[in-house]
């Protein structure tokens, strides 16, 4: 069976923030998309968005589900983007009715629905495991990118019934959306996002959680910290439940784990021995930090941040980028942290550390305020 994808005629059933960035990146390859949701408004406003077509009626007339298609022809590729749990019916609906030749799906987690579909009897040969690793606090069709994936992994997790031509049919979605196939078992994947993803999220909620009856005041003392360790605590809370569900077992015992260091470590503060089981953690937090990934998956690199004060007022961060480029200097990293009650705000630029005098010296010759011995 031979499947193309890009371009080709491609089916998105869900068009949230996923399927829908899935569909804007295809339609910038000028493949055919088709797309369709069991909510008629958020199909609307992926057609909106210039994401496709509706596989069912048109935009302001959606059909029920249960009737058939509009095209006997049925789609190269039927990408399922629906959470984990719905991913074995909508996965058996999808083929009792002939949507697509071949399907994936797009779930955080694979190997519990991966099973119910083979419960359920789905025909597993023309079907293999997706998960697209990247995403955005922001949900649903409006917060949808066509470069949501551009360099990121996308993991396929083939079974013994997973024909070739499936996994090649899949590859190729992966190419045409600029991400980078990463083949893995099912329970090898649910580990790994229980670690890197899953766990994450809960211990930012749990620490976010702490801010809902905290004063107003106190709140207003907020920094960068506290926000870079909230931020993915913002997502939707009914999504990620059921994710979490999903693959309750690893991020229950990396939890477990977490909250054994934290025990400890509240322990050594409150008995006045921070100098072990703290230092130890404090330790063992910047040698993991060290570990993750730098730039395009390359080995980690240590940059030097040159912190400017910018004014905040349209075309100023343009500016700022254009006096590096001028510079010849890469921008490696950016952050912005904004004054309380001030209209200016300090951006830190990351450089290699061979850059940051030059930098520092390119910025203050045109106006920039660049704190002495910044860089120098």
């Amino acid at each position: 069976m031979e499947t193309k994808v890009a371009p080709g005629r491609v089916a998105v059933i869900g068009t949230g923030l996923i399927g829908t960035s899935i569909a804007l990146a295809l339609r910038g390859r000028g493949t055919e998309v088709l797309l369709a949701d069991r909510d008629p408004a958020a199909v609307r406003l992926a057609v909106d968005a210039g994401a496709g077509t509706p596989l069912y009626g048109r935009p302001h007339e959606p059909r029920e589900p249960s009737e058939p298609l509009e095209s006997s022809e049925p789609a190269d590729l039927a990408i399922l983007a629906v959470p984990p749990g719905a991913v074995p019916a909508a996965l058996l609906e999808a083929q009792k009715r002939g949507v697509a030749r071949v399907y994936t799906d797009v779930a955080s987690v694979k190997e519990r629905p991966m099973a119910e579909a083979v419960r359920l009897g789905c025909d597993m040969t023309t079907y293999v495991g997706g998960h697209p690793m990247g995403g955005r606090e922001r949900s649903g069709p409006l917060a949808a990118q066509a470069d949501l994936f551009l360099g990121r992994p996308w993991v396929l997790c083939p079974t013994r019934d997973t024909g070739e031509e499936v996994v090649g049919a899949a590859t190729a979605l992966i190419l045409a959306c600029g991400a980078t196939p990463v083949v893995m078992h099912a329970a090898d994947h649910d580990r790994a996002v229980a670690l890197i993803s899953h766990t994450p999220h809960v211990v930012s909620a749990a620490m976010a959680a702490r801010f809902a009856g905290a004063p107003g005041g106190v709140l207003a003392l907020t920094g960068q910290g506290a926000r870079d360790v909230t931020r993915i605590a913002a997502g939707d809370p009914e999504l990620w439940l059921g994710i979490l569900c999903a693959n309750a077992r690893p991020i229950a015992d990396l939890l477990e784990e977490v909250a054994r260091d934290l025990v400890a470590a509240a322990a050594g503060l409150r008995e006045g021995e921070a100098e072990g089981a703290v230092a130890d953690l404090l330790a063992r937090g910047v040698a993991g930090h060290g570990r993750i990934p730098g730039k395009h998956g390359g080995r980690p690199r240590r940059y030097t941040a040159v912190p400017v004060l910018v004014a905040d007022r349209p075309g100023e961060l343009a500016l700022l980028f254009q006096a590096a480029g001028v510079a010849g200097i890469n921008i490696e990293d950016v952050a912005i942290e904004h004054s309380p009650g001030r209209s200016v705000g300090l951006v830190e630029l990351s450089v290699r550390p061979e850059s940051a005098q030059d930098l520092a010296r390119e910025l203050r010759a045109r106006g920039w305020s660049v704190p002495v011995g910044e860089g120098d």
